[in-house]
């Protein structure tokens, strides 16, 4: 599990964390689960984000997301489902060398959504692969850690939620506003890398 990188002191700190982190994890049955990636490489230290392509039926159409999806049967563990959905979607691969651990698991907070559980896990690459985005995703970026640490990046913003405005947590990044589980996520992340 030991990535032979020189680390900036916060990637350290985040190896540290996760190395003794056990995720809170979601454990109603009925839900879905689905895991994302939360894939960081240094110099700069970044963190990538895709775009959702708009697609009928998608809830998270058009939406500012990490790599992910469902669990799929064939998929032995969320791990698995995370590593297979970042081929599928931003095709490269990962594998077990590169993760670091999981983050806490998180699930919607609105009732217009499916009942699922998303759990993150952090992979660290010694540089940014070449991506490949399949049909799922529009666009993909590399953000930069130091933005996402920026106090005023991260406030609340008025949202159109399933017709209805509504407050919410959110970065305001130069490609997009991230929101919603994707926040959360991220927010639990910068916990873990803040001096």
């Amino acid at each position: 599990m030991r990535i032979p990188l020189a680390l900036s002191g916060r990637l350290s700190r985040l190896r540290s964390h996760l190395d003794n982190h056990r995720p809170a994890a979601a454990d109603d049955p009925s839900l879905i689960w689905a895991a994302v990636t939360v894939v960081i490489t240094p110099d700069p230290d970044s963190i990538l984000l895709i775009r959702r392509a708009h697609r009928m039926g998608d809830p998270w159409s058009g939406h500012m997301a990490l790599p992910g999806g469902r669990r799929q049967p064939a998929d032995v563990d969320l791990v698995a489902t995370a590593i297979r959905e970042a081929h599928e979607e931003v095709g490269f691969e990962l594998g077990p060398k590169q993760l670091l651990g999981g983050l806490n698991d998180v699930m919607p907070r609105t009732p217009v959504l499916p009942p699922i559980a998303v759990r993150p896990f952090v992979f660290l690459l010694s540089a940014r692969p070449a991506l490949v985005l399949n049909g799922e995703v529009a666009s993909a970026t590399w953000i930069a850690l130091d933005d996402l640490l920026q106090p005023e990046r991260h406030n609340t913003v008025q949202l159109e939620v399933a017709e209805e405005s509504r407050e919410v947590q959110a970065f305001q990044l130069d490609d997009g506003i991230v929101w919603g589980l994707t926040e959360r996520i991220l927010s639990n992340l910068l916990e873990y890398l803040r001096d």
